[in-house]
């Protein structure tokens, strides 16, 4: 075997139509934890080294396309038109890897193909297949795993040399070959050269008239090239998800597997299979986490942090020693020391300082709330800023809506406003003022003033 590394180049299948998921969306547009399907997949090809990365499209192919540049502006993507098969979209891919404007040639060039649907596969797993390819004497290799239950994939027939003879499809297997628990992933390396001999043999003499991928591996064979498998160390790499029950195993495989990430890191779960976290969520340790929460997004929360029960974090910041209890934020900074909940909503655009509080039922949007400042209960806070240390009485509404546009309330450092009020912006109250409660606050409230705005009560 050669110790000098072929050149590389990647090749996604995500052309599928994906009738199964009963979706107007893509089928590898559909989310796992904060990523698509198809995003999943790029992520594990990033440290393959390959020269080209290419992306064959179907349905809906501009949503695949705006996914994929997003990603990575330099992968090409290539329209299958038609249901040829993965035989035929490989061929199509192959057009763009012999066009003038690259690099790679045809020579000692390795290519790897995966499908868009499986979101589980390891980069690890990847480099291994593509390394296996490195002997000159293999022309392809195919990622199989060892499941308990073989059904409905194709099997993997040895030779007597512990090589792949061949790969039989469930309805084509005999009694004996269906006993193989070694099944087909669909992932594929192959040599250039080797697979392109191989694809101009191919037939479409089969009940879907297109050309399938696997049908290669007896062709190579033929070339007189071996073909190896490479058994993935976990099974759960190989699942494509075809359907929304599909999607949820890949779902529970995939949380499990980010939650023995953070635990072993050191962070709490109190109860991990009700704890989903996206993998695009930074966590330090001594954090807790209890049942029922779901942390999304670019989520970042510090040590320290108490989170749940039942509370869901979006695009959030925590700060060091904050509690958030059974309440849902969405790009919000919550600073040191803060306390959210129980049942708070925080929506985008709010700013707790260290020590601030925002209690149950209370609503807040675009509004900064100083250090130390509190909004116990019963309250929507809209487009304010808040001072240091003011404490915002029960039931207080800020009216930041005229009909036509929003406006600003002002509230300064050391304020009380008494409970039932209402806030009428634009409007300021002033530093160390009251209000009484049960007032309307149409005017500014001067430092240090006492604000009332009642009607006179008639017995």
């Amino acid at each position: 075997m050669t110790n000098h590394r072929a050149k590389r180049v990647a090749i996604l299948l995500a052309a599928g139509e994906g009738t199964r998921m009963r979706s107007n969306v893509p089928k590898v547009l559909h989310t796992i934890l904060g990523r698509t399907l198809i995003h999943h997949v790029l992520v594990a090809t990033e440290g393959l080294g390959a020269e080209q990365r290419i992306v064959v499209v179907g349905a809906k192919s501009e949503e695949v396309v705006n996914e994929v540049t997003q990603f990575d502006k330099n992968i090409e993507t290539v329209l299958q038109e038609r249901r040829g098969g993965t035989g035929h979209a490989v061929r199509l891919a192959l057009e763009k890897i012999n066009s003038p404007d690259t690099s790679v040639i045809s020579g000692n060039t390795v290519v790897i193909v995966i499908a868009g649907d499986v979101p589980l596969i390891s980069g690890l797993t990847l480099d291994r297949l593509l390394d296996a390819c490195n002997d000159p004497d293999v022309g392809a290799a195919v990622l199989t795993a060892d499941v308990d239950d073989p059904y409905g994939y194709g099997r993997v027939i040895r030779d007597n040399e512990n090589g792949i003879l061949k790969i039989v499809e469930e309805k084509d297997a005999d009694i004996d070959e269906r006993e193989v628990h070694e099944v087909n992933s669909s992932v594929y390396a192959f040599h250039l050269g080797a697979l392109k001999r191989a694809l101009a043999e191919i037939k479409t003499n089969n009940a879907q008239g297109e050309e399938y991928l696997t049908d290669t591996i007896e062709l190579i064979r033929k070339q007189g090239k071996k073909v190896i498998p490479v058994v993935a160390e976990e099974y759960f790499e190989i699942l494509g998800v075809n359907d929304r029950v599909q999607l949820a195993e890949a779902t529970a495989i995939m949380r499990d597997r980010i939650n023995l990430q953070w635990m072993t890191s050191g962070v709490t779960l109190v109860d991990p299979p009700t704890t989903f976290i996206d993998v695009t969520v930074t966590i330090e340790p001594d954090v807790t986490i209890k049942s029922g929460c779901q942390i999304e997004g670019v989520t970042s929360i510090a040590r320290g942090a108490l989170i749940g029960p039942d509370t869901r974090l979006f695009n959030c910041v925590v700060g060091p020693d904050s509690v958030v209890t059974k309440s849902e934020c969405e790009g919000s900074s919550i600073g040191r020391h803060a306390h959210v909940g129980p049942y708070s909503y925080l929506r985008p655009g709010v700013h707790l300082g260290d020590g601030a509080k925002v209690g149950s039922f209370v609503e807040v949007k675009n509004s900064t709330i100083g250090a130390g400042s509190k909004v116990p209960h019963l309250s929507y806070i809209g487009d304010a800023t808040i001072g240091v240390e003011s404490n915002i009485g029960a039931g207080t509404i800020t009216a930041n809506y005229d009909g036509v546009a929003k406006h600003e309330t002002v509230i300064g450092d050391y304020v009380r406003i008494g409970s039932d009020n209402i806030l009428i912006a634009p409007v300021e109250v002033g530093d160390g003022a009251y209000t009484a409660a049960g007032s309307a606050i149409t005017e500014n409230v001067p430092p240090g003033a006492m604000g009332v705005g009642r009607g006179q009560q008639r017995n």
